[in-house]
């Protein structure tokens, strides 16, 4: 695995002010704002060879000495006009630097150290190098029932129960930070790791908003299963989760046939949206997670032991051991910890830009207090995906018609399980035929690639998008109103749905979505979230996003990717 970047030195801003010539004795004022969780016993030279830093809680500013405190408001207007006017330009700029400082998206709310309840965890998330082969990965998990004749007693002499898997929607609220790997092209994924067992072992799972059970590969035995790049997870009879269990009553909500009593299993399928499945087994085993202040916290967490995989799942499965499901079902990761008490029900991710990777965290400690963008989330008792409401849709200044009838608004799922970007059929149309514009403008269309139908070769080399971005305008997705003063926007650059294919052309990394889905929601896919701070907030129901680089938080301290 690639090793970390190393975190960014530390950044802070200083103000000081001078005491007015004609009387020193005032002293002067230092006001410092510390932009790093970096822990002030740590050098420069230490920061430099320190990577993947655990969340540490900020320093509280340096307390001015009495002879530093003495300048007052008061004593500015014992001084001529000339210099009260000096003084009061100097703090008008304070202030405006302190408002620009503070709405960084990546400044995190902090909680002293002997604050008790929901911490958080951090992951960091990673690229994996791949096959040139791309893999269009389109998640979105939905439980169906299993065909008992079909079924597979895959761990003891068990009845074969109906089972409809309700998948995991896990966020983890003690502010767990992992880190996270991945790229658009050419795996379309991105993955983070998590220890389960004991003793633990590691296990690469693909991280995934839309979908609700989190799952690992299993010996139990296995029908149809890649090779991973870690062994497969082996369970004991112990871990077998009864069919009588809370969580296997909400895996099978859904199920007509309701729950066996009698069954000594709790069986489950899930079907994707790209066609692919699993089926399994509801396990039970400890997860080892690391808290934001250093400390380990063990739990014993229900998930599945997936031992038969179908269809695309099976391409991935070779880089990843599962999927680790991040929606709002009760049987999620973070659904489970929150039922804990463990951490409260907020999850977010950060994917870089340039494809390095990011970070995850379960949790609320890091969540910004300033610089958010906030837009209510729909809340459906049959729908645990991340979704909202839009109102307007534009590419540069040309209106897209969101191609609804039904409804004024249309729908945005936030979902990371998918790698591309999904348009109903209308505002896809209306994209494409506003794009024909950079035809001329040395761009040649090109449809020789059957996965992005939309693509571009140039009469120069093209090394990456910020060579062509030029040619092509933002994408603004409105929410809240259709007036755009006062409307909450998501606006998607260039970079955040071109990329570039291995012919060397660049191409349209947002695809027709009529049949996907119900055809009439728009799929936000891991491409548009890149460059972007996004925060799940199930506690207060809403969805939140800020521009950030994506910079592992500077709070953690060293979580290399194992």
């Amino acid at each position: 695995m690639d090793s970390d970047e190393a975190p960014q030195p530390i950044k802070g801003v200083v103000i000081i002010t001078l005491p007015p010539p004609d009387n020193p004795s005032l002293g002067k004022t230092i006001t410092a704002f510390t932009l790093s969780n970096a822990p002030q016993s740590q050098t420069h030279h230490q920061q430099e060879n320190h990577q993947n830093n655990h969340p540490q809680r900020a320093p509280l500013p340096p307390a001015n000495p009495p002879s530093q405190l003495s300048f007052s408001i008061s004593g500015a207007f014992l001084v001529t006009p000339r210099k009260l006017l000096g003084f009061l330009g100097i703090s008008l700029f304070a202030l405006a630097l302190y408002s620009s400082v503070s709405s960084q998206p990546l400044r995190e709310s902090r909680r002293s150290e002997d604050d008790h309840g929901p911490t958080s965890f951090i992951f960091p998330l990673y690229p994996k190098s791949g096959t040139p082969q791309i893999n269009v990965k389109l998640k979105l998990g939905r439980l169906v029932g299993i065909d008992k004749g079909d079924m597979v007693s895959p761990i003891e002499d068990a009845r074969e129960s109906h089972k409809k898997f309700f998948a995991s929607k896990a966020k983890v609220d003690s502010t767990s930070v992992l880190p996270v790997r991945g790229n658009i092209y050419p795996d379309g994924l991105y993955y983070t790791y998590i220890l389960v067992g004991s003793p633990p072992k590691r296990y690469f799972l693909d991280m995934d908003t839309g979908s609700d059970l989190t799952w690992i590969q299993c010996d139990a035995p296995c029908t149809s299963c890649a090779k991973g790049p870690n062994g497969l997870y082996k369970p004991t009879r112990g871990n077998i989760v009864p069919s009588k269990d809370f969580l296997c009553m909400e895996v099978n909500r859904n199920h007509e046939a309701g729950y066996c009593e009698s069954c000594q299993q709790c069986d489950y399928e899930i079907q994707y949206a790209d066609k692919s499945s699993s089926m399994g087994v509801l396990a039970r085993d400890e997860l080892h997670l690391m808290m934001a202040n250093g400390s380990w916290t063990n739990l014993n967490v229900a998930f599945g032991c997936a031992y038969d995989q179908q269809g695309l799942l099976l391409n991935t499965l070779a880089k990843t051991d599962g999927i680790l499901a991040l929606s709002r079902a009760k049987v999620s990761l973070p659904s489970q910890l929150a039922s804990k008490g463990i951490i409260n029900n907020v999850v977010g991710h950060c994917l870089t830009a340039d494809a390095v990777g990011g970070y995850m965290f379960l949790g609320d400690d890091i969540v910004p207090q300033w610089g958010m963008s906030w837009v209510p989330m729909l809340n459906s008792p049959s729908i645990d995906s991340y979704h909202t409401e839009i109102v307007r849709m534009n590419y540069g200044s040309s209106l897209l018609k969101l191609g609804v009838t039904d409804r004024r608004a249309g729908r945005v799922v936030f979902d990371s399980g998918s790698s591309f970007t999904y348009f109903t059929q209308q505002a896809y149309s209306d994209l494409v035929a506003s794009l024909e514009e950079v035809n001329g403008l040395g761009l040649i269309q090109d449809t020789s690639d059957p996965t992005l139908p939309v693509c571009w070769r140039a009469k120069f080399p093209i090394r990456s998008v910020m060579d062509v971005q030029h040619f092509f305008k933002t994408l603004t997705l409105q929410f809240g109103s259709k007036w755009w003063i006062v409307s909450t926007k998501f606006q998607i650059p260039p970079e955040s749905y071109l990329i570039i294919n291995n012919k060397g052309n660049v191409c349209l990394g947002i695809l027709d979505g009529s049949k996907v889905h119900d055809g009439s929601t728009i799929i936000l896919g891991d491409i548009s979230m890149r460059g972007q701070l996004v925060v799940y907030d199930n506690v207060n129901q809403k969805i939140g996003w800020a521009r950030s680089d994506c910079i592992r938080s500077r709070r953690s301290k060293s979580l290399h990717f194992v």
